[in-house]
């Protein structure tokens, strides 16, 4: 199987070559991933599919908040939106209620569309954007 090998390759590199913001924006976009998947399988009733991947977009939630650096006081900012984005997602998984996923989406998708701004105002080169 030498295509997904190659893919695998591909993306192992991208992760390994990618600047801290590029890192950040990946996984901003995992965590819309799993939420959109998460959603769709509330609404197809498929209970196991949804709970894995709430969890999967709540781990990247806690790393998000665990790598955030305190000394600067926008951190605190993103702690709260952090902390309310994981306490909706444990209320997402605990009822499989695919509006409070979509609630999380639409946060997600704001936080990510201002950090590719500020990654441009920055100056910041990335192919995902």
């Amino acid at each position: 199987m030498p295509i997904p090998n190659a893919y695998e390759q591909y993306k192992n590199s991208k992760v390994l070559t990618a600047s801290p913001a590029e890192l950040t924006l990946m996984l901003y976009e995992g965590c819309i991933k799993f939420c959109n998947i998460g959603k769709d399988a509330c609404e197809h009733k498929d209970i196991e599919k949804a709970n894995t991947n709430i969890i999967k977009a709540q781990k990247i939630i806690d790393y998000l908040r665990q790598t955030l650096d305190m000394k600067y006081p926008v951190a605190q900012d993103f702690e709260n939106i952090y902390s309310y984005i994981s306490q909706r997602l444990l209320e997402a998984n605990i009822k499989k209620n695919r509006e409070i996923l979509e609630e999380i989406l639409i946060h997600m998708r704001s936080v990510r569309d201002n950090w590719k701004e500020v990654m441009k105002k920055n100056g910041v080169a990335s192919t995902m954007l």
